[in-house]
């Protein structure tokens, strides 16, 4: 779907007036049905995973639910992935080590890249230069000169590229960048935005498998340009996440997903200054990227941004935004988002008992004089409207579905990789920060440190 089709989207009808305490309930209209005629044979988009693991799988999965999308091969550097590639989409699947076996294939059509951080650059440069389309997991970036260079090879090769940050595709983020834009909650001033994983799976615990070795997992070709270490117990293999060397931490995994939000909704290319505290206060299991992070930054369309990801209080797994304006809050949550508006006060006010009873007298007649209409009395009421999506809907699912339907129409992606590396720009100006101790600065329009 285009950003017209999104928008339709987001159009609205009333399920409930004003239900129980006093909220005006909307339900998001669903996406449009897939289409009833059938797809030809060869009207099929064959599709490739490159990196099998659990983010690549979950994407793959998504993008396969498409009408005419048909999985053809699979890479990885772990012999069970491609084992558990093959059970999902069939024996006959190539399942390689080598992704460069996949790119060489004619009758693979595009690519979805699940694997680390540090090797986004690499395969998506790869696979645009081999003519193919490209979905690419958030962050785009790992350092900050992938970017340039991912950009000027979408550019020259001309492909299709989405940058897999689903929140860009929901009607729920469409429909509070329309409501933003219309002045829901007045001029905005903050956001609030938070993501806190408080499981050890949240905290990249994941599960290392038994055998795990250097004969059931390609080590040397999975480190790549990174450092070399030894293999060890497996963990800097199947939790990459907790290793500079491979990830980006909390910035790269979590704090990309709300910039990505944010800068759909406020409709901004990113933040001016970053600054950034945290640590690594509970999970001491030798990785080198902290556990708690918080940032503050500074936006030039005049509001600032709060960013925090808690992994240490053992609490459930909570996600967030709130937007406050001049005239309101408005609230994202996981199935909808709230609006909840404050009428702006038209007169001042008056506090008067601290002065003598004449004194008093006299300056409520000329406060009255000025303001003629008395204050109301009693609390200001305060009016909500929920926006919520339908059952079901998902977000990641319609993610990879306008991925598919560009590579069919070669029309423009929702996140393409200017978009992906401005979110990913920005969230990682809270590493650079953090590392250094100072405030860190983002020039936005051209994508580069200051």
């Amino acid at each position: 779907m285009d950003r017209r089709d999104f928008l339709k989207t987001g159009s609205i009808a009333t399920v409930g007036t004003y239900l129980t305490g006093g909220v005006k309930t909307h339900l998001m209209a669903a996406p449009e049905a897939e289409p009833g005629k059938p797809i030809a044979a060869n009207d099929n988009i064959q599709i490739a995973l490159i990196g099998a693991g659990g983010q690549g799988q979950g994407d793959t999965k998504a993008a396969a639910m498409v009408p005419g999308v048909k999985v053809v091969a699979a890479a990885d550097c772990y012999n069970g992935c491609l084992e558990h590639a093959k059970e999902l989409w069939g024996n006959d699947i190539l399942a390689t080590r080598d992704y460069q076996e996949i790119l060489a294939r004619k009758d693979v059509d595009a690519v979805v890249i699940g694997t680390p951080d540090h090797w986004h650059m690499q395969a998506s440069v790869d696979a645009m230069n081999a003519g193919k389309d490209v979905y690419c997991e958030k962050p785009m970036i790992h350092v900050y000169a992938d970017g340039p260079k991912i950009i000027n090879t979408w550019r020259k090769t001309n492909r299709i590229m989405q940058v897999g940050s689903q929140r860009v595709s929901s009607i729920i983020y469409w429909k509070a960048k329309e409501l933003l834009a219309a002045g829901a909650i007045g001029t905005l001033n903050m956001v609030t935005v938070w993501y806190d994983r408080n499981s050890a799976q949240g905290a990249w615990e994941y599960t290392v498998p038994y055998d795990a070795d250097t004969t059931t997992c390609d080590w040397e070709r999975f480190q790549g340009t990174a450092p070399k270490h030894p293999f060890g117990d497996g963990q800097r293999f199947f939790q990459w996440r907790k290793y500079q060397d491979y990830g980006s931490g909390v910035a790269g995994d979590l704090f990309v997903h709300l910039f990505s939000g944010v800068h759909l909704i406020t409709d901004t290319k990113g933040p001016t200054r970053a600054m950034s505290t945290g640590g690594l206060r509970f999970w001491k299991d030798g990785r080198d990227v902290p556990d708690v992070m918080m940032s503050l930054y500074d936006y030039d369309k005049g509001f600032n941004l709060s960013v925090r990801t808690n992994f240490v209080d053992g609490g459930s797994e909570s996600e967030g935004f709130v937007f406050t304006g001049s005239e309101g809050q408005m609230v994202i949550g996981y199935d909808g988002l709230t609006i909840t508006r404050v009428p702006r006060e038209s007169e001042p006010g008056y506090r008067v008992d601290l002065f003598s009873q004449p004194i008093q007298k006299r300056m409520l007649e000329i406060y009255h004089e000025k303001y003629p209409i008395p204050h109301p009395t009693g609390p200001v009421l305060m009016g909500e409207e929920k926006y919520v999506a339908p059952h079901g809907y998902s977000d990641h699912y319609h993610h990879l579905k306008n991925w598919i339907e560009a590579i069919r129409t070669r029309q423009p992606v929702v996140e393409d990789p200017v978009f992906g590396f401005r979110a990913a720009g920005a969230a990682l100006l809270s590493n650079v920060s953090y590392e250094s101790g100072k405030p860190a600065r983002w020039d936005a329009d051209a994508m580069r440190l200051l």
